[in-house]
């Protein structure tokens, strides 16, 4: 498998639209965890909120899940001790300013907010960022030169980043249902590696304006292992709420290995 996608997808199944109740993700969850599609699987998301409900259904068996809890603010109080259940191996909030261990933090910054500014602050905090790609509303989708210049920023700066919402689809496109334009994660990761090489923002947002498949996708076959580590560094994982809808892409676009599934 390629490396450039391993440990891309955090299951974000619970949340709209996905709205899978909890004992359903995490036996789907589980289930992938012990099918070729493991080395894909980032950490099972999770909101503060419903964390004892996540807890009761992972406690029925199998090793501690591994969770990215989603905090309503920057009080990591709450952040739970460790259990036999899940291991919290990441938290996201909005305003937060410290780590809270040695968990990967992420902190939930508006794309339109990212400057070089906050992103220094972010690095010397040792926080990472998170960036919403999508919503329910045209105006919650950045331009591909909005999110060209949030991807500059975040690594000429030295911060890792994950995205959310929207990136379902390998290849950017337009919804036919709402019309909204869509960011693919592919285009996201052959424009991070036009990034970590020093690419300017034109650059990058013409990576991610291209809505030709293949042409995308043999992208990212000439991104050697070298690279491929670089740009995952740097774009840690997007949540999604639909893990076999992006598997299916790759599959289709022939980037998975056949029999995968």
């Amino acid at each position: 498998m390629n490396p450039i996608f391993l440990r891309l997808f955090d299951d974000a199944a619970i949340f709209p639209p996905g709205d899978l109740p909890i004992p359903d993700a995490v036996k789907a969850y589980r289930e992938r965890q012990l099918s070729p599609l493991e080395p894909l699987l980032g950490p099972f998301v999770c909101s503060l909120a419903r964390l004892d409900e996540l807890i009761a259904a992972a406690a029925a068996g199998g090793r501690p899940l591994p969770v990215s809890l989603v905090l309503p603010g920057p009080d990591l109080a709450a952040v739970p001790a460790a259990s036999t259940a899940i291991d919290v191996v990441a938290i996201e909030a909005p305003g937060l300013i410290g780590r809270g261990g040695t968990r990967s933090a992420y902190r939930e910054v508006a794309w339109a907010e990212i400057t070089a500014t906050r992103v220094a602050a972010l690095r010397d905090a040792g926080l990472r960022l998170k960036i919403r790609t999508g919503g329910v509303r045209a105006e919650a989708f950045p331009t591909e030169k909005d999110l060209a210049e949030a991807l500059c920023r975040a690594t000429e700066g030295g911060v890792p980043f994950k995205l959310t919402a929207g990136l379902h689809d390998p290849i950017r496109h337009r919804d036919p249902l709402t019309g909204f334009e869509h960011h693919g994660f592919l285009n996201v990761l052959v424009a991070t590696a036009h990034a970590v090489q020093g690419g300017g923002a034109g650059e990058i947002a013409a990576a991610l304006a291209d809505q030709d498949g293949h042409r995308v996708a043999a992208a990212i076959t000439t991104i050697d292992d070298g690279l491929a580590r670089e740009v995952r560094r740097q774009f840690v994982s997007f949540g999604t709420c639909s893990i076999s809808e992006p598997v299916d892409g790759l599959l289709q676009l022939g980037l998975l290995p056949e029999g995968i599934l």
